[in-house]
């Protein structure tokens, strides 16, 4: 395609992530409701991951999931702190349009309704919960099977064959690529390696991909954040949207940590996930809101963590463009 086809590709790519970047904040404002300027710092917190950086340039399915999915949870909140129940056509579009993208994301879709209120306590609402439920997944499958001309064979084959070829990597010890990659990667832009690359139709070209990190500083940097990110579930247990969103965060950690689906490569899937260490930040913050010496701890250790994501990912944005520059 020609260049004026790739420009749009990128700005509908921007676009869906300054509209996540969006939902994210009205989450943080409406919902948690913190001040705004702790809202405005978790926002630009946010918007200078790595994840959130080359999504806003990159036509990926993972740019729209990102949207879809901050969309939807805000979406999901609201109704959860009205103590609503999700209609039965806005549960089934999520599912059809954030589960079509990415198949395995659909399970986060039903999160939420395993917390609307009295769900276990009365047939009625239980039943009304699995009927919404199988309606959603009866739309998604039938599409599902449209798309691929009902052949319902090729669904195993497809998915053994991806599994094998994004989960077979040994070269690098696994709790490596868990902090680099998984949770690291996601955040902090990490080595760049130049590389030669081909489409195994005779093109050759120079590839540029991510490593493990080098040095001891990011490392330490990614253990702090999940110190936070437990400590905010910890505080906040009870609540029923902070548990949303975590269990929506493990299920993510049982397909590419423990299943190893991808996880040499699971810095690129951060739109499934990365907005929710913003959220629960956020919960974090709200939960020390009438402690102010520990409100100020957190905020002295979140802005030095701030200063140096800001510091890493804008040297590491310079390398990528002198990338382009050389070869491109």
């Amino acid at each position: 395609m020609d260049g004026n086809f790739r420009f749009a590709l990128a700005w509908f790519s921007n676009i869906a992530v300054s509209l996540s970047v969006l939902q994210v904040f009205k989450y943080l404002k409406n919902i948690i409701q913190l001040p705004l300027f702790i809202s405005l710092l978790l926002i630009a917190f946010f918007g200078s991951f790595s994840t959130t950086i080359l999504l806003s340039f990159t036509p990926e399915n993972f740019t729209y999931t990102l949207f879809l999915l901050t969309l939807f949870n805000h979406y999901s909140a609201i109704k959860l702190k009205k103590e609503e129940k999700i209609p039965a056509l806005a549960l089934a579009f999520s599912g059809i349009t954030i589960g079509g993208l990415t198949v395995t994301n659909i399970v986060k879709v039903f999160i939420p309704v395993a917390f609307e209120k009295g769900l276990f306590k009365s047939w009625k609402k239980f039943g009304n919960a699995v009927f919404r439920g199988f309606f959603t997944c009866i739309c998604f499958i039938l599409l599902y099977l449209n798309r691929i001309d009902f052949k319902y064979e090729n669904i195993f084959s497809k998915t053994n064959e991806q599994y094998e070829k994004f989960s077979n990597v040994n070269s690098t010890p696994i709790w490596d690529m868990i902090l680099s990659y998984f949770f690291g990667g996601n955040i902090l832009f990490s080595n760049f390696i130049v590389r030669d690359k081909h489409n195994m139709k005779g093109y050759d070209y120079k590839g540029i991909v991510m490593d493990v990190y080098s040095s001891w500083i990011p490392y330490i940097f990614i253990a702090v954040l999940l110190v936070l990110i437990f400590w905010s579930y910890y505080k906040n247990f009870r609540n029923k949207l902070v548990q949303v969103l975590m269990i929506s965060f493990l299920f993510d950690i049982v397909i590419h940590c423990i299943l190893r689906f991808g996880l040499h490569t699971s810095y690129i899937y951060g739109g499934h996930f990365a907005f929710v260490y913003a959220l629960l930040l956020g919960w974090l913050f709200y939960s020390y809101k009438d402690s102010p010496k520990i409100l100020s701890l957190l905020f002295a250790v979140f802005s030095i963590m701030f200063a140096y994501l800001v510091t890493n990912n804008y040297l590491r944005m310079t390398e990528f463009f002198w990338f382009l520059n050389t070869y491109y």
